[in-house]
């Protein structure tokens, strides 16, 4: 099994580049949620994803919908990582399996997504009042390096 990084219609390449960058360092697998903002042949992409691309478990689907009929009936619990979770990060036992699901950079998740599943299910993280958000690359490795770090870096050195 492995931790699960989802974005929800991400809108930046190089954000999702990040991420992916991430998921090939930790063996975390990528869930893309269509529509995305970019071509997956975008330069900006590939450039944030370095030469790692090879190394990343890529998953697509054609909405949110698609993919919890995929992953919805398996061990892994869905997180939705956004600002008005109303549990930090850090209060989660995550297991693995599990996915860390992020919404759009400008909007977040829907609401109406959210709502359809606990609200414990909804995680944060803390931070000050200068800034709306925190960027979502950053979001994704906060949270995915705290649940590795919970589930003691397997396969990691």
């Amino acid at each position: 099994m492995a931790l699960h990084i989802v974005l929800h219609e991400p809108l930046i390449p190089a954000n999702t580049g990040n991420i992916a960058r991430t998921c090939a360092a930790t063996g975390a697998h990528l869930h893309l949620i269509h529509p995305l903002g970019f071509s997956t042949d975008d330069r900006a992409l590939k450039r944030a994803g370095l030469d790692y691309w090879h190394a990343v478990s890529v998953h697509h689907y054609e909405d949110f919908q698609h993919f919890a009929e995929v992953n919805g009936n398996g061990p892994g619990r869905f997180y939705f990582v956004e600002t008005t979770g109303v549990r930090r990060y850090t209060d989660v036992q995550f297991a693995d399996g599990d996915y860390i699901i992020l919404g759009k950079e400008t909007s977040g998740l829907p609401p109406e997504l959210m709502e359809a599943y606990p609200t414990e299910q909804t995680i944060r993280i803390p931070m000050g009042g200068a800034t709306r958000s925190i960027n979502l690359s950053n979001c994704a490795a906060i949270v995915v390096f705290e649940a590795f770090r919970q589930i003691g870096f397997p396969n990691l050195d």
